[in-house]
């Protein structure tokens, strides 16, 4: 027995495949176009700027008839600054609110007991070196105020992370003043 082979009977449908596979060939090939460039320029800025922070100096007790007749009373506090790469701070310190005669007070909290009003004068020094996180040398010798001859020059920052500096503070001996309390605040600034 012959088989015999019987040819599709498309009706003229066959054609298609081949024609759909010569279009998709056509569709893949690159197009033929040309082409032009520009540059689009990228640009920043960094501006100098910087942060600041301080914590608190308290000198405790200061005792005018007996250890403090003769010595003085010490204590440091800090100062904090960070600042953009290449900054060049420089930190400033007020006299305070009770100046007298470009001299620093601390003024008598009248609630603390009798005695009327009363000042306590005390000076603020700066660190003994630009080096971060040093600690204060008694007496200090570079006074810390805030004319541009009396501020405090840190290195130039090579990060952004924070720098502490001691804040170095000194009430003189021999001073007579009415028990109670005395405070004043301090105006810091960082100059960049």
């Amino acid at each position: 027995m012959a088989f015999q082979r019987r040819s599709p009977s498309c009706g003229g449908a066959c054609a298609a495949p081949a024609a759909l596979a010569t279009a998709l060939m056509l569709s893949a090939a690159p197009p033929n176009a040309s082409g032009t460039t520009a540059v689009l320029g990228i640009s920043a800025s960094v501006a100098a700027n910087c942060v600041i922070s301080a914590s608190a100096l308290s000198f405790g007790q200061y005792e005018s008839v007996l250890a403090n007749a003769t010595a003085p009373l010490n204590a440091s506090g800090a100062v904090s600054i960070a600042c953009t790469k290449g900054a060049t701070p420089r930190i400033s310190m007020d006299l305070g609110q009770n100046a007298n005669a470009g001299k620093r007070y601390m003024a008598r909290v009248a609630a603390t007991g009798p005695g009327g009003t009363g000042a306590l004068n005390y000076e603020l020094y700066q660190p003994p070196s630009p080096t971060p996180g040093q600690a204060c040398a008694f007496p200090g010798t570079t006074f810390w105020g805030s004319s541009a001859g009396d501020s405090f020059t840190p290195g130039a920052p090579l990060s952004r992370v924070e720098r502490t500096y001691s804040v170095c503070g000194t009430i003189p001996p021999g001073q007579l003043v009415a028990m109670g309390s005395y405070a004043d605040t301090v105006v810091a600034t960082v100059n960049f």
